[in-house]
């Protein structure tokens, strides 16, 4: 059920509240089950039923719930402390069984029932993936090796994240958002089926290369993932580089110190383990090699420190050239002159942390291509809230890569920030708003 349809749905409403949780949950329950023939307008049926029944609130709240823009704050990370409130138990616990499980709700249950011992019980699954651990981002490769005593470095690159499970001849590749792609990647699962060891989990980067081995855009190693036809399979063969072992035949080793994972990873994964150097001599060397190589820049790591989902600290930090920021696309401006006709100007917005809308911190039209102007006009409008005569204010779902030369303060927009010089460099298909950079991160690049 799209937006769209939802919002013709909607008629008159009711005077007076008289719908129960219970009813609402009874009812989703039944559209969400609906299937076959004539499911679509079985469903509905059901759902203008139901908000016929609601106020002109409640059709508010129903109408952001079923699209995914609700934004009342619970976000995962409020949530995970909540939990830990409530159950009386550490933090850190209840973001470790997140992590392994996939689920707040059976994260909750388990610390509701069981306290510290059920979560402690948590355990990987061979076949259901983990969720990804993430980096910072560093002012410099020399912020990101202080303090660190010695540090593994290895090359940042820009290719699709995979976690791969093996259990016996059965393989599985998976994308950051915990996606299986195995089907889209046969030569991932034929490979890590021929490393000797019987079960595995490994974390690292694919990337289709050129025929001399620089890496491809990344627009091309993605457009594997949802293609079928056996030509560009066969034309855009990915290759593996993996940085991390979370398992190896029969021992978890998520609660390990990175320098005991990396030993496992050496041992089962050899040449295709991604290039780097614990405590290198000379980091500066191997990041000019690494952007020779056509890379994005380092990874500086805490060989210390456990594996955890999303950024924790200074754990995983990034070293890139020059600024990037993932934002959220917020509306785009009709062009002018030879862009007449194509939507163009970008509102950027960067996310709340405490869950709220995001916050919009410049605009840019820097950086788009006549494909990409093209696809920008042929898609917005589908995700359209509202339009006049100069914008189109979208749904915030699509996020945008950009690279920028710095932070400076500004009133003009609500973060009190504005990028300069903001260049689009590519639209992240494979992240969704919950994965764009905060505002505190936009901040803390800012040098006024």
């Amino acid at each position: 059920m799209g937006w769209r349809t939802l919002r013709d749905l909607l008629g008159r409403c009711a005077p007076e509240p008289t719908l129960t949780v219970a009813e609402v949950d009874a009812l989703l329950g039944e559209v969400a089950a609906t299937s076959g023939s004539g499911s679509a307008s079985r469903r509905s049926e059901l759902l203008s039923g139901l908000l016929s029944r609601a106020t002109q609130g409640e059709q508010d709240f129903l109408l952001r719930l079923l699209t995914g823009e609700l934004r009342q704050g619970a976000l995962e990370g409020v949530m995970i402390e909540a939990i830990a409130s409530a159950t009386d138990v550490p933090g850190d616990l209840v973001r470790r069984a997140v992590m392994i499980s996939g689920d707040l709700a059976t994260t909750a249950a388990a610390a509701a029932g069981g306290g510290q011992g059920a979560l402690r019980a948590f355990h990987l699954e061979l076949g259901r993936p983990v969720r990804p651990m993430l980096a910072s981002p560093a002012d410099s490769l020399d912020q990101a090796v202080d303090g660190i005593a010695h540090p593994i470095v290895e090359y940042k690159m820009d290719g699709a994240r995979i976690q791969v499970h093996r259990d016996g001849d059965d393989v599985h590749v998976y994308t950051r958002t915990l996606r299986d792609i195995t089907r889209h990647a046969a030569e991932l699962a034929d490979l890590v089926r021929g490393l000797p060891c019987t079960s595995v989990v490994l974390d690292g980067e694919t990337l289709a290369l050129t025929d001399d081995g620089r890496p491809r855009p990344f627009q091309e190693t993605m457009a594997r993932f949802g293609s079928t036809r056996q030509e560009q399979v066969e034309a855009l063969l990915l290759r593996p580089y993996f940085f991390d072992c979370l398992h190896l035949d029969g021992v978890d080793l998520l609660d390990a110190p990175l320098h005991r994972r990396r030993e496992a990873l050496h041992r089962v994964a050899g040449e295709h383990v991604i290039p780097g150097e614990a405590a290198p001599a000379d980091a500066a060397t191997l990041l000019e090699s690494s952007l020779d190589a056509g890379h994005e820049g380092l990874m500086v790591k805490d060989p210390d420190t456990p594996y955890a989902a999303g950024r924790r600290g200074r754990a995983w930090l990034k070293v890139k050239p020059s600024h990037t920021l993932d934002l959220v696309v917020l509306a785009a401006e009709w062009g002018h002159g030879r862009r007449t006709g194509y939507l163009s100007n970008l509102h950027l917005g960067a996310r709340d942390p405490d869950g709220g809308e995001p916050i919009m911190v410049g605009k840019t039209f820097k950086g788009l291509t006549d494909e990409l102007l093209a696809w920008q006009t042929r898609h917005f409008p589908e995700l359209e809230r509202r339009s006049d005569d100069w914008t189109v204010h979208m749904r915030p779902e699509l996020v945008v890569e950009i690279e920028l030369d710095g932070v400076q303060t500004s009133t003009r927009y609500p973060g009190g920030v504005a990028l300069r010089f903001a260049r689009v460099l590519r639209y992240r298909e494979d992240k969704d708003a919950a994965d764009a950079d905060t505002v505190d991160d936009v901040r803390a690049l800012r040098r006024d």
